[in-house]
C-alpha cells in the first residue's frame, strides 16, 4: 500500500502543532518552511485536515492553523483518511466470474460465496486501519520525545524565532 507523501507531511505538522499548543496558531507558510516544503501544497494538506475537523484555521495576522483537538483524540488513521480518503485500498472487480474462471474454479467458487482474494486483501487492510486508529498524535509524541528528547523544544524554539 501507498500513501503519498502528503500524509507524511499532514502527520508531521500535527506532531509540531501538538507540540507547540493548542493557543498558537500557525500559518501554513511556516508550517512547510520547516522542513523546506512548497506552501501551497502544504496548505493543501492543511485545508483537508480542516476539512475533517483534525485542525481549525482562523485568518487574520496572527492567523494560521492549530489543532482542533487534542493529540490524544488524532489518531493516525484520522490524518491518512483526511488526506487519502476513506475508500477501501484493494478493490475487487469480480474477475472470478469471467472467461474460463467463470464457471467456478478453486479462486472462484460458486457464484454466491465471497471472493477469497477479497476477503483476505480487507482482512489485512482492516488490520492495517485498526493499527493506526490504535496510535495518535500523543502516542508519536511520546515516542519521539522517547528517542529524542530535545526535538520538541527544538520546534517550539524555531517556530518561536522565525517569521515566514
Amino acid at each position: 500500500m501507498r500513501m503519498n507523501e502528503g500524509v507524511e507531511w499532514a502527520v508531521h505538522s500535527c506532531l509540531n502543532l501538538a507540540w507547540l499548543g493548542e493557543d498558537r496558531a500557525v500559518p501554513a507558510a511556516k508550517l512547510a518552511a520547516f522542513y523546506e516544503l512548497p506552501a501551497a501544497y502544504m496548505n493543501k494538506q492543511l485545508q483537508a485536515l480542516a476539512r475533517a475537523g483534525i485542525v481549525t484555521s482562523t485568518s487574520g495576522p496572527r492567523g494560521g492553523f492549530r489543532l482542533a483537538r487534542p493529540p490524544e483524540k488524532i489518531t493516525l488513521m484520522d490524518v491518512v483518511a483526511a488526506i487519502e480518503g476513506s475508500e477501501e485500498a484493494f478493490r475487487c472487480t469480480e474477475i472470478r466470474h469471467r472467461g474460463g474462471s467463470g464457471s467456478g474454479s478453486a479462486v472462484s467458487g460458486r457464484g454466491d460465496t465471497p471472493c477469497a482474494i477479497h476477503t483476505s486483501m480487507r482482512k489485512a487492510e482492516l488490520a492495517w486501519r485498526r493499527e493506526l486508529a490504535s496510535q495518535s498524535i500523543a502516542d508519536i509524541a511520546a515516542t519521539v520525545d522517547e528517542h529524542s528528547p530535545a526535538a520538541a523544544e527544538r520546534v517550539r524554539r524555531w517556530f518561536g524565532d522565525t517569521r515566514t
